[in-house]
C-alpha cells in the first residue's frame, strides 16, 4: 500500500513570499549578529537570594542568556511562590495544588541607574494524593519547573526591553 502527496506550489510560493516580506520590514533574528539575544548573551550579572528555587531560577537564566563575561548590566530577581489548593474532595482534603510564582525583576546599568524592570507570574500544579514523602517531592518537582517557566518569562522579556537598552 502506498500513499501518494502531493505538494501545492503554491504553498511554498507564499511561504517564500513571507520571508521576503519579513526581510524588507527590517526584522532582526533576535539570536542573530545583531540580535538582542547576541548582545545580552554574557553581559548580565545576576543577583538572586540563595534559595533552591532562587539557584534554579538562576541556572536557567544563565542557560538562556550566557554566564557572565563582560558584565555590562545586573539582574536583580525577587521570587515568590504560593501554594493554593487546586482540588479538595468532600472530605475537605486537599489532593492537587497550584504552585503561583511572581518573580519581580530589575535589570541595573552597571554604571548606574535602573534601565528597564518589570514582574512575571505564572503557576505549575503538583498533586498531593500520595505519601508525605511523594507529596513533597512533588512539590519540589513543581517548584523546579516554575523556576524555569519564570525565567524563560523574564528572559522573554529582556528581549522585548532591547530597543530600550540600546541593542
Amino acid at each position: 500500500m502506498s500513499f501518494r502527496t502531493t505538494h501545492s506550489g503554491w504553498s511554498r510560493r507564499a511561504a517564500l513570499s513571507g520571508l521576503v516580506g519579513l526581510a524588507g520590514c527590517g526584522l532582526t533574528p533576535v539570536y542573530g549578529p545583531n540580535g538582542a539575544g547576541t548582545a545580552l548573551r554574557g553581559s548580565i550579572a545576576f543577583a538572586t537570594p540563595e534559595s533552591v528555587a532562587d539557584y534554579q531560577l538562576r541556572t536557567q537564566l544563565i542557560a538562556r542568556l550566557g554566564d557572565t563575561v563582560q558584565p555590562r548590566w545586573t539582574l536583580r530577581v525577587s521570587l515568590t511562590e504560593t501554594p493554593t489548593p487546586a482540588t479538595i474532595t468532600l472530605d475537605g482534603d486537599t489532593t492537587r495544588f497550584n504552585l503561583v510564582g511572581t518573580a519581580d525583576w530589575t535589570l541595573s546599568d552597571m554604571a548606574g541607574g535602573a534601565v528597564t524592570a518589570g514582574d512575571v507570574s505564572t503557576f505549575t500544579s503538583y498533586s498531593a494524593t500520595g505519601s508525605t514523602v511523594a507529596t513533597q517531592a512533588a512539590q519540589a518537582d513543581a517548584s523546579a519547573r516554575l523556576a524555569v517557566a519564570m525565567a524563560d518569562l523574564i528572559v522573554s522579556r529582556l528581549l522585548l526591553a532591547a530597543p530600550e537598552l540600546g541593542l
